[in-house]
Protein backbone atom coordinates (compact mmCIF):
# COMPACT_ATOMS: atom_id res chain seq x y z
CA UNK A 1 0.00 0.00 0.00
CA UNK A 2 1.32 3.45 -0.92
CA UNK A 3 2.37 5.96 1.71
CA UNK A 4 -0.71 7.55 3.25
CA UNK A 5 0.72 10.84 4.46
CA UNK A 6 -0.40 14.30 3.33
CA UNK A 7 -0.14 17.95 4.24
CA UNK A 8 -3.02 20.31 3.46
CA UNK A 9 -3.08 24.10 3.74
CA UNK A 10 -6.33 26.06 3.82
CA UNK A 11 -6.42 29.85 3.97
CA UNK A 12 -9.45 32.14 4.16
CA UNK A 13 -10.06 35.64 5.48
CA UNK A 14 -10.94 34.00 8.83
CA UNK A 15 -8.33 31.28 9.27
CA UNK A 16 -5.01 29.99 8.03
CA UNK A 17 -4.63 26.28 8.72
CA UNK A 18 -2.02 23.62 8.03
CA UNK A 19 -2.90 19.99 8.77
CA UNK A 20 -0.55 17.03 8.30
CA UNK A 21 -1.85 13.47 8.62
CA UNK A 22 -0.12 10.10 8.47
CA UNK A 23 -2.78 7.38 8.59
CA UNK A 24 -0.12 4.76 9.37
CA UNK A 25 1.46 6.64 12.24
CA UNK A 26 1.94 5.86 15.91
CA UNK A 27 -0.47 8.29 17.58
CA UNK A 28 1.86 11.28 17.71
CA UNK A 29 0.24 14.73 17.83
CA UNK A 30 1.63 18.24 17.49
CA UNK A 31 -1.25 20.63 17.99
CA UNK A 32 -1.55 24.42 17.96
CA UNK A 33 -5.17 25.16 17.07
CA UNK A 34 -5.36 28.20 19.35
CA UNK A 35 -8.27 26.46 21.11
CA UNK A 36 -6.87 24.41 24.03
CA UNK A 37 -9.86 22.13 24.54
CA UNK A 38 -9.97 21.33 20.84
CA UNK A 39 -6.27 20.42 21.02
CA UNK A 40 -7.15 18.03 23.85
CA UNK A 41 -9.81 16.39 21.67
CA UNK A 42 -7.59 16.24 18.57
CA UNK A 43 -4.99 14.49 20.71
CA UNK A 44 -7.60 11.81 21.46
CA UNK A 45 -8.14 11.27 17.71
CA UNK A 46 -4.41 10.86 17.11
CA UNK A 47 -3.74 8.65 20.12
CA UNK A 48 -6.70 6.34 19.72
CA UNK A 49 -6.69 6.44 15.92
CA UNK A 50 -2.96 5.62 15.79
CA UNK A 51 -2.46 8.35 13.24
CA UNK A 52 0.16 11.09 13.34
CA UNK A 53 -1.49 14.49 13.33
CA UNK A 54 -0.13 18.01 13.14
CA UNK A 55 -2.46 21.00 13.27
CA UNK A 56 -1.51 24.65 13.15
CA UNK A 57 -4.21 27.30 13.00
CA UNK A 58 -4.11 31.08 13.01
CA UNK A 59 -7.76 32.02 13.39
CA UNK A 60 -9.93 35.00 14.27
CA UNK A 61 -10.22 34.00 17.92
CA UNK A 62 -10.86 37.63 18.89
CA UNK A 63 -14.36 37.01 17.51
CA UNK A 64 -14.80 33.48 18.83
CA UNK A 65 -13.60 29.93 18.14
CA UNK A 66 -16.28 29.02 15.60
CA UNK A 67 -14.30 29.60 12.41
CA UNK A 68 -11.18 27.90 13.75
CA UNK A 69 -13.02 24.79 14.95
CA UNK A 70 -15.12 24.39 11.80
CA UNK A 71 -12.22 25.07 9.43
CA UNK A 72 -9.95 22.60 11.23
CA UNK A 73 -12.68 19.99 10.74
CA UNK A 74 -12.82 20.90 7.04
CA UNK A 75 -9.05 20.74 6.60
CA UNK A 76 -8.73 17.47 8.53
CA UNK A 77 -11.45 16.02 6.29
CA UNK A 78 -9.56 17.11 3.18
CA UNK A 79 -6.35 15.59 4.53
CA UNK A 80 -7.93 12.23 5.38
CA UNK A 81 -9.62 12.04 1.98
CA UNK A 82 -6.36 12.75 0.15
CA UNK A 83 -4.36 10.36 2.33
CA UNK A 84 -6.78 7.51 1.53
CA UNK A 85 -6.18 7.75 -2.21
CA UNK A 86 -8.60 5.51 -4.12
CA UNK A 87 -9.38 3.47 -0.96
CA UNK A 88 -8.45 0.11 -2.44
CA UNK A 89 -7.76 -2.61 0.11
CA UNK A 90 -9.15 -0.83 3.18
CA UNK A 91 -11.78 -2.06 5.60
CA UNK A 92 -14.01 0.97 4.78
CA UNK A 93 -16.27 0.61 7.85
CA UNK A 94 -15.34 1.35 11.43
CA UNK A 95 -17.08 1.42 14.77
CA UNK A 96 -16.23 1.86 18.43
CA UNK A 97 -17.85 2.09 21.83
CA UNK A 98 -15.84 4.04 24.39
CA UNK A 99 -16.67 4.55 28.09
CA UNK A 100 -15.22 7.08 30.50
CA UNK A 101 -16.59 6.70 34.00
CA UNK A 102 -20.36 7.33 33.68
CA UNK A 103 -20.21 8.36 30.00
CA UNK A 104 -20.52 6.01 27.03
CA UNK A 105 -20.49 6.93 23.33
CA UNK A 106 -20.71 5.00 20.07
CA UNK A 107 -19.26 6.09 16.73
CA UNK A 108 -19.88 4.27 13.45
CA UNK A 109 -18.48 5.45 10.12
CA UNK A 110 -18.32 4.53 6.48
CA UNK A 111 -15.66 5.88 4.13
CA UNK A 112 -18.39 5.90 1.51
CA UNK A 113 -17.50 9.01 -0.47
CA UNK A 114 -20.90 10.39 0.58
CA UNK A 115 -21.00 13.02 3.33
CA UNK A 116 -23.57 12.43 6.03
CA UNK A 117 -23.66 13.25 9.74
CA UNK A 118 -25.96 11.98 12.46
CA UNK A 119 -24.75 13.70 15.63
CA UNK A 120 -26.83 12.82 18.69
CA UNK A 121 -25.00 14.22 21.68
CA UNK A 122 -26.79 16.10 24.45
CA UNK A 123 -24.15 18.01 26.37
CA UNK A 124 -25.24 18.87 29.88
CA UNK A 125 -23.52 22.26 29.73
CA UNK A 126 -23.20 24.87 27.00
CA UNK A 127 -19.48 25.26 27.65
CA UNK A 128 -16.55 23.17 28.82
CA UNK A 129 -14.21 25.75 30.28
CA UNK A 130 -14.61 28.46 27.66
CA UNK A 131 -15.25 26.00 24.79
CA UNK A 132 -18.75 26.17 23.27
CA UNK A 133 -20.03 22.59 23.03
CA UNK A 134 -22.14 23.50 19.96
CA UNK A 135 -18.88 23.70 18.03
CA UNK A 136 -18.36 19.93 18.19
CA UNK A 137 -21.18 19.52 15.66
CA UNK A 138 -19.54 22.14 13.41
CA UNK A 139 -16.22 20.29 13.60
CA UNK A 140 -17.71 16.96 12.59
CA UNK A 141 -19.93 18.53 9.90
CA UNK A 142 -16.89 20.15 8.33
CA UNK A 143 -15.03 16.84 8.52
CA UNK A 144 -17.70 14.70 6.86
CA UNK A 145 -18.42 17.24 4.14
CA UNK A 146 -14.81 17.25 3.01
CA UNK A 147 -13.74 13.68 3.82
CA UNK A 148 -16.80 12.19 2.13
CA UNK A 149 -17.67 10.14 5.19
CA UNK A 150 -20.96 8.89 6.59
CA UNK A 151 -20.64 9.36 10.35
CA UNK A 152 -23.02 8.40 13.16
CA UNK A 153 -22.20 9.69 16.64
CA UNK A 154 -24.38 8.70 19.59
CA UNK A 155 -23.79 9.49 23.23
CA UNK A 156 -25.58 6.66 24.99
CA UNK A 157 -25.25 8.02 28.51
CA UNK A 158 -23.32 10.52 30.56
CA UNK A 159 -23.58 13.44 32.96
CA UNK A 160 -20.19 15.15 32.81
CA UNK A 161 -19.77 17.17 29.58
CA UNK A 162 -15.99 16.71 29.54
CA UNK A 163 -16.38 12.94 29.86
CA UNK A 164 -18.99 12.88 27.10
CA UNK A 165 -16.74 14.85 24.73
CA UNK A 166 -13.77 12.58 25.43
CA UNK A 167 -15.78 9.42 24.75
CA UNK A 168 -16.97 10.87 21.44
CA UNK A 169 -13.49 11.82 20.22
CA UNK A 170 -11.84 8.63 21.45
CA UNK A 171 -14.52 6.53 19.76
CA UNK A 172 -14.16 8.59 16.58
CA UNK A 173 -10.41 7.97 16.55
CA UNK A 174 -10.87 4.23 17.06
CA UNK A 175 -13.61 3.94 14.43
CA UNK A 176 -11.48 5.87 11.93
CA UNK A 177 -8.50 3.65 12.70
CA UNK A 178 -10.57 0.53 11.96
CA UNK A 179 -12.01 1.93 8.73
CA UNK A 180 -8.69 3.04 7.20
CA UNK A 181 -6.86 -0.18 8.12
CA UNK A 182 -5.67 -2.34 5.25
CA UNK A 183 -7.82 -5.48 5.01
CA UNK A 184 -5.54 -8.40 4.10
CA UNK A 185 -8.48 -10.28 2.58
CA UNK A 186 -9.28 -7.35 0.27
CA UNK A 187 -5.71 -7.06 -1.07
CA UNK A 188 -5.97 -4.44 -3.81
CA UNK A 189 -9.73 -4.72 -4.23
CA UNK A 190 -12.20 -1.86 -4.01
CA UNK A 191 -14.49 -2.35 -0.99
CA UNK A 192 -17.62 -1.49 -2.99
CA UNK A 193 -19.81 -3.22 -5.55
CA UNK A 194 -19.85 0.06 -7.49
CA UNK A 195 -16.15 -0.21 -8.20
CA UNK A 196 -15.29 3.14 -6.63
CA UNK A 197 -15.77 5.08 -3.42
Amino acid sequence: MAERRVKVTRETLETKIVVSVDLDGSGRAQLASGVPFLDHMLDQIARHGLLDLEVECDGDLAIDAHHSVEDIGITLGQAVRQALGDKRGIRRYGHAYVPLDEALSRVVLDLSGRPGLEHHVDYKRETIGNFDTELFHEFFQGFVNHAGVTLHIDNLRGRNAHHIAETVFKAFGRALRMAVEPDPRMADQMPSTKGSL
